[in-house]
């Protein structure tokens, strides 16, 4: 194909713009990780600019960055442990136990930005393929399973499109899928697979306001009876409302000013919380609130203030 069939500069440039927040939320379900997969968009991006000569057909440009960004999250996974949440790896700790050293950054799933821009009529199951539970059971599977299951299953690809991504025959797709999707099936956690409330800003509110008060009783009646409380990057996780009470009560969070600021990620409210340091509102924490009948049947909190940045969130408030 020579230079002038190409597709012009300025259409490519586009082109790869409006993919970027699908191929975003595609690499963070391969790998677990919103900074490895704005890593592995960035690689994609600059590897399909490189090769954007050799097509002449404006069609072939979103399968061919797919394949490249497939490429990219299969090597990004090789010889590396998956990403997990703590309930995958530890039983439930003592409310009166040490939260006890954080695990390495990589050891552990991510929180993921939702995009308020998503058509309504694709919202609910986008918010259900980032939800967490979800995310940490695509781990299990190997790397080019995953990328079949997330192709067909999620952004419904069909099987013809998916062999050619791949270099495999339909019926080798058709396979890895059935064997992807019984992996997946037993990799997915029970409680896991409780369909979730749509975002309720009424519950987070109620959260927000209660936590910077820092009511205990006004924190725990929001939770569910049989509510999961997890802290990444430490393996300490809590299983029940009072369980999280008598933490609350033990605890010195109560001790410094926060504040917390209301936003969204996995396709489910959530909060990023500031506490004070040195007379500077410093990042803390970003917390996900899982919601099932109006009330929070999971919290995580991830005190990892790196994730401020990929959530468009600066380190500090005036």
């Amino acid at each position: 194909m020579n230079q002038t069939s190409a597709l012009a500069a300025p259409a490519v440039e586009d082109a790869l713009a409006e993919l970027r927040p699908a191929l975003l939320a595609y690499c963070y379900r391969m790998l677990g990780s919103v900074l490895e997969a704005e890593d592995a968009v960035q690689e994609t991006m600059m590897r399909a600019w490189r090769s954007a000569a050799r097509l002449n057909d404006p069609a072939g440009l979103r399968p061919w960055t797919y394949r490249i960004a497939t490429n990219v999250c299969i090597d990004a996974s090789a010889d590396r442990k998956r990403r997990a949440l703590p309930m995958d790896l530890v039983a439930a700790a003592d409310p009166r136990g040490e939260l006890g050293a954080p695990l390495p950054e990589s050891t552990w799933v991510q929180p993921f930005p939702s995009s308020p821009t998503v058509d309504p009529s694709e919202q609910a199951v986008s918010n259900e393929s980032v939800r967490l539970a979800f995310v940490a059971a695509l781990q299990y599977l190997l790397p080019r399973q995953r990328a079949v299951l997330i192709l067909r299953d999620v952004l419904c690809w069909r099987a013809a499109e998916v062999a050619e991504l791949l270099d495999l025959s339909v019926d080798a797709v058709n396979s890895m899928l059935r064997r992807a999707r019984a992996a997946l099936a037993q990799a997915q956690r029970t409680d896991g697979a409780r369909p979730l409330d749509p975002i309720d800003t009424g519950l987070l509110e109620r959260y927000v306001a209660a936590f910077e008060r820092f009511d205990i009783a006004g924190i725990v009646s929001l939770l569910r009876d049989d509510a999961i409380i997890d802290m990444p990057p430490v393996a300490f996780w809590l299983f029940g409302r009072e369980s999280f009470r008598d933490w609350l009560i033990g605890s010195d969070i109560g001790c410094r000013s926060k504040r917390l600021i209301p936003i969204q990620a996995n396709g489910c409210p959530a909060a990023a919380l500031y506490r004070e340091t040195d007379g500077r509102m410093t990042a803390f924490a970003i917390q996900v609130l899982e919601c099932s009948g109006g009330e929070i049947a999971r919290l995580h909190t991830f005190l990892q203030p790196e994730l401020f940045g990929a959530f468009g969130l600066p380190h500090h408030l005036d």
